[in-house]
């Protein structure tokens, strides 16, 4: 064991990590995407409406500003840690994960507009995400605390994304095509920037530009299935029990200007001058204790090599929340992973970074975190039990006492999350 080498490992996989930010760069990707798929124009005497929402909203919308001339319309909902301004736009900065007034404010405002477009009107929605959480727009006789509850509910339950927005598209007038069902006749177009593995539009945001998941019955199912229905809000409960199929007919043109895949490619070849480069296809998805076992026998099966080597993966797990401690999918990972290799020691030095592209994982300050072989060690030399925090599903607080967080601020931007094992 060559501990020494540690710092170094840790400093090339948060420079790999810092890559796949860069290339995630919303504005950069707009454009790029601009070339190929030239903003629609509106009618003479008509209005162009933007709409962006999301944790990119803002660069996004930048981005789009240049190529925008005559009667506009600019509305922007992005989280509150985002504060970058947008001339000429109305901006919203919304609580995530959990929506809050200002988020319904934004949400309010942008179907008022929808509502007012006509034929000749363009509709531009750029999508990002955060989206779902972003814009709160409950139907009728649901109200934002009840959405809240909701939320709190499907972000501890463990399911994936694609099964949440099943559930949330079912409880918005936004969502799962609401947008269109909104602006109708007036054309939209969007411009997506994926933090879904996989790339389904469907779920990015909740799909405000394309057809639903599902139906109230699948959610209602799936809800039971979960043990979750019967503690919802009762409004909710009704809505679910009575609502009608969304009219699944509208269609939009919508562009995918990046993704996750694109991120870890970054990242890749950020090290690959100094790592024998492995980059997993399967992403890391489903449960955090599931998604671990495979990182953690990549690490203990990995064989012999002259070089250094980098095993790369894209990804976005889940947790099902036990306990009351404060942490995100991440960290957990992360926390679980050093675990692991503390209960069957690895020789070689190997560093292990899991981070959220967006800056932030769960409710905490930090992206995620860098472990290594020695990070139960310093817990412990701490005097503290790493399996007490992970009962209580407390990884922030662990990771804080061995100094293994990873802490860069809102990214603006967000295509989920990178995995990087590096073993030297």
């Amino acid at each position: 064991m060559l501990p020494d080498k540690i710092p170094a490992l840790k400093g090339d996989a948060a420079r790999a990590f810092r890559a796949a930010i860069r290339r995630a760069d919303p504005a950069l990707a707009m454009r790029e995407s601009l070339g190929q798929h030239p903003l629609p124009r509106p009618a003479h005497g008509c209005r162009t409406i933007v709409l962006a929402l999301g944790k990119a909203a803002p660069a996004m919308l930048r981005a789009v500003l240049p190529r925008i001339s005559g009667p506009r319309v600019m509305i922007c909902v992005t989280h509150r840690e985002n504060q970058e301004q947008v001339p000429g736009a109305e901006v919203y900065r919304a609580g995530h994960p959990v929506p809050d007034t200002v988020g319904a404010h934004g949400a309010e405002r942008m179907r008022e507009v929808l509502k007012s477009a006509v034929a000749g009107d363009v509709v531009i929605a750029l999508i990002s995400g955060g989206g779902s959480a972003l814009l709160p727009a409950p139907p009728d006789g649901v109200s934002l605390e009840d959405k809240q509850t909701l939320n709190r509910l499907l972000l501890d339950s463990g399911l994936d994304i694609v099964a949440m927005n099943l559930v949330r598209q079912q409880v918005s007038q936004l969502k799962g095509g609401g947008m269109l069902r909104l602006a109708a006749p007036a054309l939209v177009t969007a411009y997506i920037l994926s933090d879904v593995i996989g790339d389904d539009l469907r779920a990015i945001a909740s799909g405000p530009s394309v057809a639903p998941i599902g139906t109230p019955e699948q959610a209602r199912d799936l809800l039971h299935s979960m043990g979750l229905f019967n503690r919802l809000p009762e409004s909710i409960q009704r809505h679910l029990r009575n609502a009608p199929r969304a009219n699944a007919n509208l269609t939009a043109r919508n562009h995918l200007i990046g993704g996750n895949r694109e991120s870890v490619q970054a990242a890749a070849e950020e090290l690959r001058p100094d790592y024998e480069i492995h980059v997993i296809e399967d992403p890391l998805t489903g449960d955090v204790n599931e998604a671990v076992c495979k990182t953690f026998r990549t690490l203990r099966d990995v064989g012999p090599s002259d070089k250094p080597r980098a095993i790369l993966w894209g990804g976005e797990t889940t947790v099902q929340v036990r306990g009351g401690g404060l942490g995100g999918r991440n960290q957990e990972l992360a926390l679980r992973m050093a675990a692991l290799a503390d209960a069957e020691p690895i020789a070689a030095p190997w560093v292990f970074l899991s981070a959220g592209t967006d800056g932030r994982d769960g409710p905490t300050d930090a992206a995620g975190a860098i472990v290594d072989q020695n990070t139960l060690a310093r817990i412990r030399g701490k005097g503290q039990s790493p399996t007490e925090y992970l009962d209580r599903n407390d990884s922030n607080a662990a990771l804080r006492l061995s100094e293994d967080l990873l802490i860069t601020g809102a990214t603006g931007t967000n295509v989920a999350d990178v995995q990087i094992l590096l073993i030297g």
